[in-house]
């Protein structure tokens, strides 16, 4: 088995993406922080993206046995949602307001001799490749219909003439911040964020590995830009088939410079230049 990793920072501050490699117990994903509404700065000036997943990543890597994952990952996920919501009230942080929460995305797998386990939350990406050349997507992007609203109210605003980032952040920042209200609800997305909630919102189970290739985990800066929920699986394909091309860090050199030559985010509607870049690669 060959593991090849990558993380590269985008245009904010910190890189609050995190990759979670715990050799020992097979276990390797990707986790993607996001910042809350209402600011907070660690000791080192972090942001509350950054924490969480680094929080989270560090429960992943300081585990030794498997005790308890015989039954799948969702316990694991769990543990590390109530760790995050430890750090944040020994930081201070009001746990019942959404908007002052840290918060990650997760894909995570635990691999054995004949199946995978996996679990996803929020955005982050699990594909397997197969030996005949089957790409199949194994998670669900819970927020592509959220970002894809998004998205067509900022192509409706360059249409009517605005050209300035900056100002079409202005022009979404309200429906942002109304999207926060929904994390964890039947009406939003799943995210890692503390909340006891999100027990009922991660997706979770177990494929086997006949015919089984390689697995490609990924946070959503990795995405071909462009793409949106309607051609989400076409988008996850083209995107799985390029790295395969390119190498994970090619890929992911390659999307950066196409990220900075639109760097107005007009030519591909976005949230920002670029986005922190993870992802594992898993290949046999």
């Amino acid at each position: 088995m060959k593991v090849e990793t990558i993380s590269l920072q985008g245009t904010a501050q910190w890189n609050e993406d995190a990759l979670v490699i715990n050799e020992s117990l097979h276990l390797y994903g990707v986790l993607d922080g996001a910042t809350s509404v209402h600011p907070y700065r660690g000791p080192n000036n972090e942001t509350g993206g950054y924490l969480a997943s680094q929080t989270i990543r560090q429960y992943m890597q300081s585990l030794k046995t498997d005790a308890g994952l015989e039954t799948g990952l969702k316990p694991l996920v769990l543990e590390a949602n109530s760790k995050l919501r430890e750090a944040m009230l020994e930081a201070g942080i009001d746990v019942t307001d959404k908007q002052s929460l840290w918060t990650s995305a997760l894909a995570m797998v635990r691999i054995s001799n004949n199946y995978i386990d996996y679990a996803q939350v929020g955005d982050c990406m699990i594909i397997a490749v197969y030996k005949d050349g089957l790409i199949r997507p194994i998670s669900r992007d819970q927020v592509a219909p959220i970002d894809a609203r998004l998205k067509s109210v900022l192509r409706e605003h360059i249409r009517q003439g605005v050209a300035s980032r900056d100002e079409l952040w202005a022009c979404i920042r309200p429906m942002i911040l109304q999207n926060k209200t929904k994390m964890n609800t039947i009406e939003g997305y799943s995210v890692m964020s503390g909340e006891p909630e999100l027990a009922d919102f991660i997706e979770y189970g177990r494929f086997n590995r006949i015919g089984l290739q390689s697995i490609l985990i990924v946070t959503d800066g990795l995405f071909l830009p462009g793409a949106d929920s309607e051609r989400e699986a076409d988008a996850i394909t083209a995107m799985a088939g390029r790295i395969a091309d390119m190498t994970l860090p090619g890929y992911a050199e390659w999307l950066l410079r196409l990220e900075q030559d639109d760097s107005e985010c007009v030519r591909y509607p976005r949230f920002k230049i670029s986005d922190d870049k993870t992802g594992v690669w898993i290949k046999w």
